[in-house]
């Protein structure tokens, strides 16, 4: 969680939302893949820190799935990134501060408590929850003071 949460602090600098993302091998607990979020920057609004670092972790590894990595990030993942980490066959999702307005996992729609749903990874809210939530707050009170 230290490296996504540098990777957020980063984000934040260049006018981010700071979220941070690793994908970590666990048995060798190797980093395959990292990053911040880039929509902003990318003019992208799928560019989110969980996307880019399975992105980076898949073409590390040469496959679409990664049944034997954990995902760390800095904020319960959104709908469309707790979805992609079900694709991804994530083994363990660890994340800091909740997100009751735009979570897709503790939050919003509950991706993984569909039934339909193929893989649910283990997951594991609340990680450093208060440093986490600490950098969101502090980036949007800059934004409404500016």
């Amino acid at each position: 969680m230290d490296v996504a949460l540098r990777l957020a602090r980063e984000a934040a600098a260049l006018g981010e939302v700071p979220v941070g993302a690793v994908v970590v091998e666990a048995a060798s607990g190797q980093i395959l893949g990292m990053a911040a979020n880039r929509t902003e920057t990318d003019a992208d609004p799928t560019a989110h820190a969980e996307i880019l670092a399975l992105r980076a972790a898949c073409a590390a590894i040469g496959s679409p799935r990664l049944p034997g990595f954990d995902l760390y990030v800095t904020l319960e993942p959104c709908a469309m990134c707790a979805a992609a980490i079900a694709f991804a066959r994530i083994r363990r999702l660890y994340y800091g501060a909740f997100d009751p307005k735009g979570g897709g996992v503790d939050h919003g729609p509950r991706l993984y408590a569909h039934p339909t749903l193929h893989h649910r990874p283990e997951v594991y809210g609340g990680l450093r929850e208060a440093e986490c939530g600490q950098l969101l707050k502090d980036f949007f009170n800059r934004l409404r003071e500016g």
